[in-house]
């Protein structure tokens, strides 16, 4: 009997739907209290997750849904480098 592999699921911000941890962005409150975008996935700290869309990114900075669940403000220039690192993907 072949093992089946689990995928950790994760829930966005913006839509609030359940989606592979792989393809989501993180955004992570680390240890020493700054908030960071999280490409890899693997920094220390509490997350938040959210879909690599415009709308989705939008959404979760309007509604400073983000800062709600990593209990601290989240600065201007971590949405702007989501943006410009989705802005990258798209070219």
């Amino acid at each position: 009997m072949e093992k089946v592999k689990k995928i950790p699921m994760r829930q966005c911000l913006g839509c609030n739907e359940h989606k592979p941890k792989r393809e989501l962005i993180r955004l992570v409150r680390t240890p020493e209290g700054e908030v960071v975008a999280d490409m890899t996935g693997k920094k220390n700290g509490r997350g938040a997750y959210l879909c690599p869309s415009e709308s989705c990114l939008r959404r979760v900075q309007k509604s400073k849904r983000a800062e709600k669940v990593l209990e601290c403000a989240v600065p201007d220039e971590v949405y702007e480098e989501v943006a410009r690192a989705l802005a990258e993907e798209k070219a």
